[in-house]
C-alpha cells in the first residue's frame, strides 16, 4: 500500500526527545532529531528508531493542558495527547496514550484539527449509543463495570450515550419497542447472555414493527437497523466470548469505539401460532432443564446456583422423547473439519426434509460457535458467526458416564462429537416436536427435570428460559444483525505491537 503524501510535518517533544513528526491520512510517524557534531555531521553511533502509529488504531485526540486545582477550562497548553487501541496477547485490547509536547497554540491547534478530521473520516465509528445495563447480572457487577471501565472510554472517544439501567425482566424490550433508534449509531448491552438475548430480540422486533411486518409470523424478517455491542458482565458470556475470545469489558468497549462491525446469522424460534423470539442458539433437553432448575433457585449466588442445577439435573438424567425434522444444508467435503465427525448429507432435492425420532438427552441448535470458558473451541465449533448455517447436535440416550465423557470433551481440544451416540448435522431449519408424557411425574417436577403441569417443555434460548408446549420451528436468517467485534481468526491476523510513551 502506497502511503499518501504528508498532511503535516513539525517538531514535537516525545518521550523527552525532540522528534521530527510526519502525519499522513494513514499514519503518524516520528524519529528523534539527532544533534550535530562540531564538524557539522550528525552524531554517529546513535540508533535512529522511527516510531509509527496507524491512524486506524487511534480513537481519540485531546489537547493537553496544565490546570490548577478546580480549574475546568483554559490552562497552559502543553501539546497533544493521542489515544490508540493496543493489541495485546490473548485477543485482549487496551488503550495507551502518546504525548506530543509543544507549547505553540497555533501549531497544536493546526495538528489537532487535522487529526480530528482523519478520525471523523472513519465511517463505522459510533458517535451516539443507546446503552442498557442490567444491574442484576452475575455478581451484580454490571453497573460498576459500565461506570468504571466502559463509560470513561466512551467519554474519551466523544461518544454520547443514553443509558437505561434495567429494573425488571423485559424492561429493555419495552424500551426498544418505543425507542426512536434513528437518534443512535448503535445499541450496547452490559450484562450476561440473558440480557444480550433480550436486547438482540428487542432490536430485531423493533425492525419488524418499523417495517410494518407481522410480528407473529416472521418468515422474511427485516434486518436490524443498528449494530449491537456486547459488554460482558454475566456468568458464561457466550456471545462476548464468540466475538472477542475473552471476558474483558475494555476489549469489548474498544471494539465498539473503533467501529469493528461484522454481520451475524440469527435464528427465529416459532410455534405454529407465534414468534417466540429471535436468538443465536438454543438447547432442548439437558441444557434447558439445567437452566430451568437454576431459575428456580435464584436466591443462590450465581455460580453456586448453576453448579447445583448442573449436578442435580445430571443426577436425574433422563432423555426426552421427541421427533426432529430438519432441512440439511448442502455442504462439500472441504467444509468439514478433519478432527470432527460430521454427518454429511448430499441430497438431490434441496427442500427434502429429514426426520429422526427417539429418546434424546440433549438437542443443540446453534447459528454461532458459542465459545465460553468451559468450551474454548465452542459448543458448536463446526459453524461460524455468519456462514449461513446452523449446527444441529443430537445426543442420543446413553449412560450417565458416557454422557459425562462427552461433556468433559468440551473443555479440551479433543473432538467432543466422536461418540456413537452423538450426531451432528449442518442445517437451515429444524422442527422439534416433543412427545408429551401422559402422566405428570411429581418427583421430577420437584427437581425441575420434567414437563410442567401444563405440559410445557423448557428451552434454553441464549441463556434465557422459554417454556413452550407446542412444537418449535427454528429457521436461520443469514447476516440479520451487525455485531461490534471481529472474529477470532481476524484478531489473530491483525495483532500489532506499539511502544507507548
Amino acid at each position: 500500500e502506497q502511503e499518501a503524501p504528508p498532511l503535516l510535518r513539525g517538531i514535537f517533544e516525545i518521550g523527552r526527545r525532540s522528534c521530527d513528526v510526519v502525519l499522513s491520512g494513514q499514519r503518524l510517524r516520528w524519529s528523534p532529531i539527532l544533534p550535530e557534531s562540531p564538524a557539522g555531521d550528525s552524531v554517529t553511533g546513535l540508533q535512529v528508531k522511527e516510531e509509527i502509529i496507524e491512524m486506524k488504531d487511534v480513537f481519540s485526540v485531546k489537547l493537553k493542558r496544565r490546570r490548577f486545582a478546580g480549574q475546568k477550562k483554559g490552562g497552559t497548553l502543553l501539546g497533544i495527547t493521542i489515544f490508540k487501541c493496543l493489541y495485546k496477547e490473548e485477543n485482549k485490547l487496551t488503550d495507551c496514550a502518546i504525548h506530543l509536547h509543544n507549547f505553540s497554540e497555533d501549531h497544536c491547534h493546526a495538528w489537532f484539527k487535522c487529526l480530528k478530521e482523519i478520525l471523523n473520516g472513519f465511517q463505522n465509528r459510533p458517535k451516539s449509543l443507546k446503552v442498557f445495563v442490567n444491574p442484576s447480572s452475575h455478581k451484580r457487577e454490571a453497573t460498576q463495570v459500565y461506570y468504571e471501565q466502559v463509560a470513561p472510554l466512551f467519554k474519551l472517544a466523544d461518544i454520547k450515550t443514553d443509558v437505561t439501567v434495567t429494573e425488571y425482566e423485559g424492561h429493555a424490550l419495552s424500551v426498544l419497542k418505543e425507542c426512536e433508534l434513528q437518534a443512535f449509531d448503535g445499541v450496547v448491552c452490559v450484562g450476561g447472555d440473558g440480557s444480550v438475548s433480550e436486547v438482540a430480540h428487542g432490536l430485531l422486533l423493533k425492525a419488524q414493527i418499523d417495517a410494518g411486518k407481522d410480528t407473529d409470523c416472521v418468515l422474511r424478517p427485516a434486518r436490524a437497523p443498528l449494530p449491537l455491542g456486547v459488554i460482558p458482565a454475566g456468568t458464561t458470556n457466550i456471545l462476548a466470548y464468540t466475538l472477542y475470545g475473552i471476558k474483558h469489558p475494555v476489549t469489548a468497549t474498544l471494539h465498539i469505539i473503533m467501529g469493528h462491525v461484522q454481520p451475524a446469522d440469527v435464528c427465529t424460534f416459532s410455534t405454529p401460532r407465534k414468534l417466540l423470539r429471535f436468538g443465536f442458539s438454543a438447547m432442548f433437553g439437558f441444557g434447558a432443564r439445567t437452566l430451568a432448575l437454576a431459575e428456580k433457585h435464584r436466591w443462590m449466588p450465581s455460580n453456586q446456583r448453576k453448579d447445583f442445577a448442573f449436578m442435580k439435573t445430571l443426577a436425574n438424567l433422563r432423555p426426552e422423547e421427541c421427533e426432529l425434522s430438519f432441512l440439511p444444508l448442502q455442504i462439500s467435503q472441504e467444509d468439514s473439519y478433519e478432527n470432527d465427525r460430521i454427518t454429511l448429507l448430499y441430497l438431490g432435492s434441496k427442500d427434502q426434509w429429514h426426520k429422526i425420532q427417539g429418546h434424546f438427552l440433549n438437542v443443540s441448535i446453534m447459528a454461532i460457535p458459542c465459545l465460553c470458558s468451559m468450551a474454548p473451541r465452542g459448543l458448536a465449533p463446526n459453524t461460524r458467526l455468519n456462514n449461513g448455517s446452523m449446527a444441529l447436535i443430537v445426543v442420543q440416550n446413553t449412560s450417565r458416564s458416557e454422557f459425562i465423557k462427552h461433556l468433559k470433551r468440551y473443555a479440551s481440544v479433543k473432538n467432543q462429537f466422536n461418540f456413537p451416540f452423538v450426531e451432528t448435522y449442518t442445517v437451515e431449519e429444524v422442527k422439534v416436536q416433543p412427545r408429551f408424557k401422559s402422566m405428570f411425574d411429581t418427583k421430577d417436577a420437584t427437581y425441575g427435570n420434567s414437563t410442567s403441569a401444563e405440559g410445557a417443555y423448557p428451552w434454553n434460548i441464549d441463556g434465557d428460559l422459554v417454556e413452550e408446549a407446542s412444537a418449535v420451528h427454528v429457521r436461520l436468517h443469514p447476516q440479520l444483525i451487525d455485531l461490534y467485534g471481529v472474529t477470532i481468526d481476524e484478531l489473530e491476523g491483525s495483532k500489532a505491537t506499539c511502544n507507548c510513551i
